[in-house]
């Protein structure tokens, strides 16, 4: 399936074409900063030992600086080689991709100047016959001319990069040196703050590649925000080109990354291999039909426009009842059917490795993950497994600085301002204790999935088999196996469960307001129940309410898309979005009062399930403060009798 059907070729002549000039900028240049400036001595370290200055050879044979600044010009190639005599896979890596970044902006501003009246007010502006009623127009076209090439450079080299970056990260601040005179006044410009950022942070190999990664991710923001109020950008905005070597697509002031998958190393489960936990297991095999169901052209999914996609989930459980499991059953799903397809698919999880003592680095790394699984360019699959221990809980004592960013990074991008819900990914929190999470963030899960292992005698049948393995001649005995973990028949009664509360707390809220109204069948019944649940816990606030609503368009969406159309393509994944979305909009239910009912009491249980163990924790805290108080206050009059 091409996702760029509308996009010109960029002819790699005209690429090749700019290869001497690019070449020339990369060895060296004059340039005098205008608005950026030179860092000078040596670079603050990022971390106790570790410094962040980059080496490199002077020019001047026994002459030794300090200083990062180059007052004999810009010399990139030196710069990137640092120290070394032999150039290193990595470093010649960032050579070639800076000198096809430089030729490929340069191409596209040629084709741009073409497309425009640029081109002909250049040559007469060379020519002395440049008319004064145009000069105006002639200033605003270069200023565009310089964003292009300033945006297109920026991309090219994310992309270029992009199969080069490993797990470090550099957080480089602002792009400062961002001219609009022309194209090469900017490219002059940013490849000096190129050679400033490598000095100042490019230590080694790892970070060298970071820093280049993420300085052209903060010059194409700096170049799009620019070009938000620049004139005479129509012709490139309105056109794509594709390059066709690099998979590159340049689309006006868009970011094109590569789209990467990711090599996955764990274990994948079958479904039955899951046992118990029927209602998780049920909406994470839902969950990775849905989300093949992603438009990489229209960049939405239809579930999204219809109402019915899980961004973001909380599974919690005690420890060995079947998170891990859960996990590896729903990723293998989704790389299964992404490998069928031919789609690009990106599992990525936080760990407690990503929490750092550097002040921002865990931010970073947060942050990092986010972009890397929200990436719409592939199908992504996050997980942040004990959560309670990466995420710290705000106002806690306990919690280090790095897990007060990563819960601030969390919080910002599963419902802040800016968060853009496309359908291409999905977040799961896992934690044996989600009452150590905060509360913020935990109402951020929009779905809940109780994850409490096997349950049932037939569960626990099923569970020895399955871990017994065939290897043993015991007989099996009278027990159809895996019968139990039929997903229909298990998942119905489980809903069914949920039509009375589960916790007592809330169970008592439900039987009040049931003995007032009578049957809850109506939205005003409803909501008193709602506003019986807030009155019982005032941490229940409209979030829970919007989440609750969504779990029961979940459940309008409750049916199973045909196993057919993961498996050929061709009758669902590759047709066009709104014929995608036709054919959901036949297959969904009507909500019903039992759905709402039941999801308003699943959700609330484990609010109430959250509350209960954070009071009992408390207590017992408290409890065993005072039993050493006691024994404080003895042994003081002890000794002092």
């Amino acid at each position: 399936m091409s996702l760029t059907s509308d996009a010109m070729e960029l002819p790699e002549g005209d690429i090749l074409a700019h290869y001497p000039a690019a070449l020339a900028l990369v060895q060296g240049f004059d340039h005098a900063p205008r608005i950026g400036k030179p860092v000078t001595g040596d670079a603050p370290e990022r971390s106790p030992g570790i410094g962040t200055r980059r080496r490199f050879r002077s020019t001047t044979p026994g002459l030794v600086t300090r200083s990062v600044s180059r007052p004999d010009g810009v010399h990139l190639a030196d710069r990137i080689a640092g120290a070394s005599d032999l150039v290193t896979p990595a470093q010649a890596q960032v050579m070639q991709a800076l000198r096809r970044a430089v030729a490929i902006a340069l191409a596209v501003a040629q084709a741009f100047a073409e497309r425009t009246a640029l081109a002909d007010l250049k040559r007469a502006n060379l020519a002395g016959d440049l008319a004064p009623a145009r000069r105006a127009e002639f200033g605003e076209l270069l200023t565009a001319e310089a964003l292009v090439t300033l945006h297109v450079l920026g991309n090219a080299t994310a992309v270029l990069m992009a199969p080069h970056l490993g797990e470090t990260t550099v957080a480089i601040g602002d792009v400062d040196e961002v001219l609009t005179d022309n194209g090469q006044m900017a490219l002059h410009g940013a490849l000096w703050a190129l050679d400033q950022a490598i000095a100042v942070h490019g230590a080694d190999d790892a970070t060298l590649v970071a820093t280049v990664a993420a300085f052209a991710e903060k010059l194409m923001e700096k170049a799009a925000l620019r070009a938000q109020t620049a004139p005479r950008l129509e012709a490139f905005v309105g056109s794509a080109w594709k390059v066709e070597a690099d998979d590159l697509t340049i689309r006006g002031f868009e970011a094109s990354t590569r789209a990467r998958s990711t090599t996955l190393v764990m274990t994948f489960k079958k479904p039955h291999e899951v046992v118990g936990n029927h209602i998780a297991k049920y909406q994470a095999l839902r969950l990775a039909k849905m989300i093949m169901a992603y438009d990489f052209d229209r960049k939405l999914n239809p579930f999204v426009d219809l109402g019915g996609f899980i961004f973001t989930f909380m599974g919690d459980g005690k420890p060995g009842t079947g998170k891990t499991t859960l996990i590896q059953m729903m990723a293998g799903l989704i790389d299964e059917y992404c490998r069928n397809a031919g789609y690009p698919f990106r599992y990525q999880n936080l760990s407690i490795d990503n929490v750092d003592s550097y002040q921002g680095k865990s931010g970073q790394n947060a942050k990092a993950f986010i972009n890397n699984v929200m990436d719409p360019a592939v199908i992504g699959f996050g997980t942040v497994d004990d959560i309670d221990q990466i995420a710290g809980k705000r106002g806690d004592r306990q919690s280090s600085a790095g897990q007060q960013e990563i819960t601030a990074v969390l919080m910002e991008a599963f419902s802040g301002a800016n968060t853009v819900v496309r359908g291409n990914c999905t977040f799961g929190m896992f934690s044996n204790f989600p009452e150590n999470v905060d509360e913020a963030l935990r109402q951020r899960a929009g779905a809940r999935f109780l994850v409490d292992g096997p349950q049932t005698r037939e569960d626990y049948i099923d569970i020895l088999a399955l871990l017994m393995g065939r290897r043993h001649d015991i007989p099996l005995g009278d027990h159809q196996l895996y019968a139990a973990q039929e997903i229909k028949r298990a998942v119905a009664a489980s809903f069914e469960s949920h039509n009375r509360p589960h916790e007592d707390g809330l169970l008592k809220v439900y039987e009040r307001v049931s003995k007032d109204l009578g049957p809850l069948d109506t939205i005003a019944k409803l909501g008193t129940y709602l506003k019986g649940i807030q009155e019982a816990d005032e941490r229940f606030t409209g979030r829970a309410i919007k989440n609750i609503t969504d779990a029961v368009k979940v459940r309008a969406m409750d049916f199973e898309l045909p196993d057919e159309w993961m498996e050929k393509p061709d009758l669902f994944l590759f047709k066009a979005y709104d014929e995608k979305l036709a054919m959901i909009e036949d297959l969904r239910r009507p909500i019903t009062i039992d759905m709402v009912i039941q999801e308003i009491n699943r959700y609330a249980d484990s609010e109430f399930r959250y509350a209960d163990k954070s009071d009992e924790v408390a207590i017992e805290n408290a409890v065993r403060d005072m039993g050493r108080m006691e024994e404080a206050k003895r042994r003081y009059l002890e000794g002092k009798g």
